[in-house]
């Protein structure tokens, strides 16, 4: 089952598209406006429920910069992803991803840093720094904005 639901993200029970190799996949559409951010957040922090805290801050962290990314410098409709994979090793994979209908300004090949004072343009260097990979591409038809987390689980010397 795969549910959309503007600004809404789906409800805890069956939401999301789960495939036969341990994919949960939850698609909301996200608001036009700066409460993209939130909506984001909260779409994350359901579709990865029950992950570890450390995990899904950045989760929760990324999802809401690419959101406000998408919002500033793209257009609607705006479009949050998030698959979660459970691994052979017993590890996460987290991929996230933010579609809008485009922008007209080229982007630069890797984010700069703003000045101290600046009160925005860290959301890609955010990014950049918490996940494992991530891309972004922009066109005039639409733009996307993905990245990567990866969770290896810790090996443990106790023996059951």
């Amino acid at each position: 089952m795969l549910e959309r639901d503007a600004g809404r993200p789906a409800s805890a029970h069956g939401y999301g598209l789960a495939d036969g190799d341990g994919t949960i996949t939850l698609i909301t559409d996200l608001p036009y406006g700066p409460e993209a951010a939130e909506v984001a957040r909260g779409a994350v922090a359901l579709a990865l429920h029950g992950t570890e805290t450390d995990m899904l801050d950045d989760a929760r962290l990324i999802g809401s910069e690419l959101a406000t990314n998408a919002f500033v410098s793209g257009s609607p409709p705006l479009v949050l992803c998030v698959d979660r994979r459970s691994l052979a090793s017993g590890g996460l994979e987290i991929e996230i991803t933010v579609t809008d209908g485009g922008c007209s300004r080229p982007v630069p090949a890797s984010p700069t840093a703003p000045s101290e004072q600046a009160e925005s343009g860290r959301g890609l260097i955010i990014v950049d720094a918490l996940a494992d990979a991530w891309s972004l591409t922009t066109g005039t038809n639409g733009s996307r904005a993905w990245c990567r987390l990866t969770h290896r689980p810790r090996s443990s010397s106790a023996s059951a």
